[in-house]
C-alpha cells in the first residue's frame, strides 16, 4: 500500500481579508475608544497604559529656573565656605563677623539643597519638582523672615539688604508659581 500523501498546507490569508481582521480586533477589544476617549493600537498598549499622560507637561522655562536655582545655590553655599568674611560684608554692609563657623554651616546646608537641585534638573517625575519647588520657596521664605527680624533687632540698613529681601520675595513668587503649574491637572486635548 501507498502511503497517501497529506494534502499541501493551505495558508489562512486572514490578515489580508478585512473582516476577519476587524473581528479579531473586536475580539481583542483594540481599535476603539476606550472610556478616557483613546484609541489603543494593541492589547500592550492597552493593557500598560499610554505613557504620554503620566509625562509631565513643563511650563515655559521650569527647567530655566531650575537651572539658575541651581547655579545660585551652589554659588552661595561655595562662597559661604571659602570667603564667609565677604559674604556676611557683603549683605551687611560692613558689619564685622563674629565667628565663621554659623557662615561655614549655613555653606554647607545650602550646598546640600544645591545637589537636591541639580539632580531634581535631570528628572522628570513631578512629584520630585515640586517637592523640590516647595523646598525651594520655603528656604526663600525663611530666610525673607530671618533676615527681616535681623534688620528689626539690629536697626542695620543697607542697599544691599533690601536687594536682598526683594530678591528673596521674587524668588518665592517664581516658585510657588512653578509649584503649582507642575501641579496642575494637564487639559485634555
Amino acid at each position: 500500500m501507498a502511503a497517501k500523501q497529506p494534502p499541501p498546507l493551505m495558508k489562512k490569508h486572514s490578515q489580508t481579508d478585512l473582516v476577519s481582521r476587524l473581528k479579531t480586533r473586536k475580539i481583542l477589544g483594540v481599535g476603539g475608544e476606550d472610556d478616557d476617549g483613546e484609541v489603543h493600537r494593541s492589547k500592550i498598549s492597552q493593557v500598560l497604559g499610554n505613557e504620554i499622560k503620566f509625562a509631565v507637561r513643563e511650563p515655559l522655562g521650569l527647567r530655566v529656573w531650575q537651572f539658575v536655582s541651581a547655579v545660585l545655590f551652589s554659588g552661595i553655599a561655595v562662597m559661604a565656605l571659602a570667603f564667609p568674611d565677604q559674604l556676611y560684608d557683603a549683605v551687611f554692609d560692613g558689619a564685622q563677623v563674629t565667628s565663621k563657623t554659623p557662615i561655614r554651616l549655613y555653606g554647607g546646608a545650602l550646598l546640600s539643597i544645591s545637589l537636591i537641585m541639580w539632580n531634581a534638573l535631570y528628572t522628570a517625575e513631578k512629584v520630585i519638582i515640586r517637592w523640590t519647588l516647595l523646598t525651594e520657596a520655603c528656604y526663600f521664605g525663611v530666610q525673607f523672615l530671618v533676615v527681616t527680624a535681623t534688620l528689626a533687632e539690629t536697626g542695620l540698613m543697607s542697599l544691599g539688604i533690601l536687594l536682598l529681601l526683594a530678591s528673596r520675595l521674587l524668588f518665592v513668587a517664581i516658585s510657588v508659581y512653578y509649584y503649582y503649574q507642575v501641579g496642575r491637572k494637564p487639559k485634555k486635548v
